[in-house]
């Protein structure tokens, strides 16, 4: 009886935990984490129950059909595993905590079964293991019960979700080329379900294009990980104290390359706010060779080292890296200058940009 009841209500905790209201606008989905915490105290009667009986039972029982009750038994904690191992399967499957807890409450059957069983074949050899075996299936079944307390406990009290998760969902947000960096991350659980939150710095000052790039982020998340329900991004645009040009070089790395995918290399500089240059590097072209999209894999590499102003003698607009460039709040400026060292000069000066506006 004490089965059936526990299971109805976790059925009906189910049905439950799927509504929302304007008291609950988050939704009942604890309620399957109470019903786990509730199944732990199921569980844990049972392991006593076990003891109990095993210590306190009066007289000695006598059966005469062993061998029956023993096949018996038998068949209840074959058909009660099986049934358990397939209900924790669903139940991780789709992440519910009060079918997991329910798996396991019947598990506790199959052990309370199998100390009958031991103290049968124990009886029929004449030896007493009943209390022995009690003990044993006791601790067995008391972990199984601490274990879905303290999952339940967790998720009540809103711990953390666990690292693996947060770590996957820091890895999608910064394959994200225009996001510079997470600066936290939090996440909850609430039955089977996650809540996510996060701060991000994005290389991107437009407003418009920080909003559209977190939901493409979001929608990654929730197809990546299951059953996030929740996802809140905070997005602020990073704040630097230094700029990183870059320009394609020719193949002698000095000559400001014609070409914007096709050239071997590119020419990074980092200036301070008061031009002051901070590091210089000439970088090989990881995409010189590829055959198609080469444009826009060199503008998303560029993204990714940190690149806040392109300066090519090459004129991209209309292109497919003027709009991946663009889209990442990269400013694009073409230059008439031919050789890096030019370009470099008037870079000091904090020329550039005003030269090449005059120009136009």
């Amino acid at each position: 009886l004490s089965d059936v009841v526990a299971s109805g209500t976790i059925l009906i905790g189910i049905k439950i935990s799927k509504r929302r209201s304007s008291i609950f606008p988050y939704g009942l989905y604890k309620v399957e984490n109470l019903i786990s915490l509730v199944v732990a105290f199921l569980i844990f009667g049972a392991g006593f129950e076990i003891v109990k009986h095993a210590f306190t039972k009066g007289g000695v029982t006598y059966l005469r059909q062993i061998p029956v009750a023993i096949i018996g038994v038998c068949l209840t904690i074959v058909i009660t595993y099986l049934f358990s191992r397939y209900e924790y399967k669903k139940g991780q499957e789709i992440g519910s905590p009060s079918i997991v807890a329910d798996a396991q409450h019947i598990k506790t059957d199959m052990l309370s079964s199998l100390a009958i069983l031991v103290g049968l074949i124990g009886e029929s050899f004449g030896i007493g293991l009943d209390r022995v075996v009690a003990l044993l299936v006791a601790v067995l079944i008391g972990k199984a019960g601490l274990e879905i307390f303290v999952d339940s406990i967790k998720v009540l009290l809103d711990a953390s979700v666990d690292f693996t998760t947060l770590d996957k969902v820091k890895e999608i947000v910064l394959s994200e080329p225009r996001v510079a960096k997470v600066k936290t991350i939090w996440g909850r659980s609430s039955g089977r379900y996650k809540f996510i939150e996060l701060v991000t710095a994005l290389n991107v000052h437009d407003f418009k294009k920080a909003h559209l790039i977190s939901e493409q982020i979001e929608q990654r998340i929730k197809q990546e990980i299951p059953h996030v329900d929740h996802i809140l991004i905070h997005y602020e645009p990073i704040s630097k104290d230094s700029l990183v040009y870059s320009a394609p070089l020719d193949i002698d790395k000095i000559a400001v390359s014609e070409h914007f995918g096709d050239a071997p290399y590119f020419y990074f500089i980092k200036l301070r706010k008061d031009n002051y240059i901070l590091e210089e590097k000439i970088i090989s072209n990881p995409y010189a060779t590829e055959k198609k999209g080469k444009g826009i894999k060199v503008g998303e590499w560029l993204i990714k080292n940190g690149v806040d102003i392109v300066v090519s003698r090459q004129k991209l607009e209309g292109r497919g890296p003027f709009y991946v460039l663009s889209d990442a709040g990269i400013e694009i400026i073409t230059t008439q200058y031919k050789t890096i060292t030019d370009i470099k000069q008037v870079l000091v000066k904090g020329d550039l940009i005003k030269e090449e506006t005059d120009r136009d």
